[in-house]
């Protein structure tokens, strides 16, 4: 299709990291889509757009620069965490489509905050950037949950494990960062105020103050995936433990973590039990992401590139274990047994039979989700990962943190968004 010049899509960057630089990327890979500006509280980051995307390209330190421009039709914040709430907020208000980096919000509090600004601004598209809503792995598991595939849910599994410094969030510190070149109270924000520290800002999600440690930056991606695949609304307890096993750096939270999630009985699943581990110092040789799906009669696994259905269907008749009594009552129970059971009969109905299949599921998830943007701009048909599926996302995450740093277990109201 060959787009004209008012169905451009002009889009600029709020936050001009490693992310929000892959995002433009992304974006600029869809037809009619213009790169027009970048707002960052580093010059040397800005000075990188120019290099890239020409002299010419408007950059600023402050982001409302880049909403008050009539030559912005969509922004992607890619900020720290702590910041993402009041930048959507304003974009929202300023008239602009917007893509929010996962998770939304650093609290839950935040996160209604946004869900009304959303509402306020029904016409303008929001989506948050947890791109496992556009998995093509999780839309095939959607499908097989739904058919029935495995039998009842009882119980999912999910890691994301990893064995790399920048894994760890050991990012880059230019030697030329200082006061001069870097915006610190901007940085700051509403985060408790400190004295200039290069390695807050630039490994910013070592810190509470900035960021949602591993449950915002990982948990949320499972916990998007999960909801992607079943459609639930949400959880009902939380729990997480772990602890700073090995990057000793510095950083107050941990680099390890599980988490332990239930949810309850609805119209789109039965209850069942939600595992999420982190490990950032798994001695694996690569990151290792994966799901797996346990149900009544087989399961569903996935490690983003594919999807593989392995059944196992109930057995016929539960056996027995008669050894130990006397030769009179085994004989007795086995007739009884085969009143009950008849032999080479089913008297449980299985809903699929033993056997194995493979899908792959190759496409990149961060480029269709991006895409899934960009068409939600220009159709005005929103995306379903919107305000309230990034909280029902999010919430959960952030409990888990909240369970792990008070040590407590965590309620949450999938209905209301709340903590219990």
């Amino acid at each position: 299709m060959n787009y004209q010049a008012n169905d451009r899509i002009r889009i600029a960057l709020i936050g001009a990291g490693g992310m929000g630089n892959g995002d433009v990327r992304d974006a600029l890979l869809n037809p009619g889509v213009e790169f027009v500006g970048a707002a960052d509280i580093y010059d040397s980051r800005l000075d990188r757009i120019k290099e890239v995307y020409g002299a010419g390209t408007f950059t600023t330190r402050d982001y409302r620069e880049i909403l008050s421009r009539s030559d912005v039709d969509a922004v992607i914040v890619a900020t720290p965490d702590h910041l993402h709430a009041r930048i959507s907020i304003d974009a929202l208000n300023a008239g602009k489509d917007v893509y929010c980096e996962k998770p939304m919000v650093q609290t839950i509090d935040e996160g209604h905050q946004v869900m009304a600004a959303s509402a306020k601004n029904a016409s303008r598209v929001f989506m948050v950037g947890s791109q496992y809503a556009s998995a093509l792995a999780f839309a095939k598991i959607r499908s097989l949950l739904k058919s029935g595939a495995i039998g009842e849910l009882n119980l999912v599994e999910s890691w994301l494990d990893r064995n790399t410094a920048l894994g760890a969030w050991q990012y880059s510190i230019p030697p030329d960062a200082s006061p001069r070149n870097i915006d610190w109270d901007r940085f700051i924000a509403h985060a408790p105020k400190r004295p200039f520290e290069p390695i807050r800002l630039f490994r910013w999600r070592n810190y509470q103050d900035y960021g949602t440690a591993v449950a915002g930056d990982l948990f949320v991606h499972l916990v998007t995936g999960l909801h992607t695949a079943t459609e639930s609304e949400g959880p009902k307890r939380i729990y997480a433990t772990g602890g700073i096993r090995y990057w000793k750096d510095g950083r107050d939270v941990p680099d390890t973590m599980f988490g332990l999630i239930e949810y309850p009985k609805s119209e789109r699943h039965p209850e069942f039990t939600f595992a999420m581990r982190v490990n950032f110092k798994s001695s694996e040789p690569q990151e290792r992401f994966g799901f797996k799906f346990v149900g009544s009669e087989g399961t569903i696994t996935t490690d983003i590139r594919s999807v593989t259905l392995s059944r196992k269907p109930r057995e016929k008749e539960p056996g027995y274990t008669i050894g130990t009594f006397a030769k009179a009552q085994q004989e007795a129970f086995v007739a009884q047994y085969r009143k009950q059971y008849p032999a080479q009969a089913s008297t449980m109905e299985t809903m699929t039979e033993e056997g194995e299949q493979r899908w792959v599921a190759g496409s990149d998830a961060h480029r269709d989700h991006m895409a899934a943007f960009i068409q939600a701009v220009r159709t005005r048909k929103p995306h379903f990962e919107n305000a309230r599926f990034g909280l029902a996302a999010a919430g959960p995450a952030l409990l888990a943190n909240t369970s792990y740093f008070e040590r407590r277990v965590c309620l949450w109201d999938a209905k209301t968004l709340k903590a219990g």
